[in-house]
């Protein structure tokens, strides 16, 4: 509808054409789908294929947030378990210390 082509939207919904749906159509399917004008076509294709970009470049950007998570994960574990073996460190230096007395 924001593209101003509501005459189409009749013929989406009936077919069931979802989002998912929506960025597998080609110009075959589109037409298939009523879509008579190639200029119509042009435009949803033109669209679709934005769409598709800015979901590519939000899906690289989702993996690359879960990466920098994953190393700063890792990095607080190395940190725990150095401060774990430095705690070990020191109670067994104390122990050994009044062990000697």
């Amino acid at each position: 509808m924001s593209l101003n082509l509501e005459q189409y939207v009749s013929e989406f919904s009936a077919q069931n054409i979802n989002g998912e749906h929506l960025l597998q159509l080609d110009g075959s399917k589109l037409k298939a789908l009523g879509m008579t004008s190639s200029q119509d076509r042009a435009i949803i294709k033109r669209k679709l294929k934005e769409m598709k970009v800015s979901l590519e470049k939000a899906r690289k950007a989702q993996e690359k947030m879960e990466k920098q998570r994953e190393k700063l994960r890792k990095k607080e574990q190395e940190q725990l378990q150095r401060r774990s073996k430095k705690t070990d460190k020191c109670s067994s230096d104390a122990t050994e210390g009044t062990n000697e007395q």
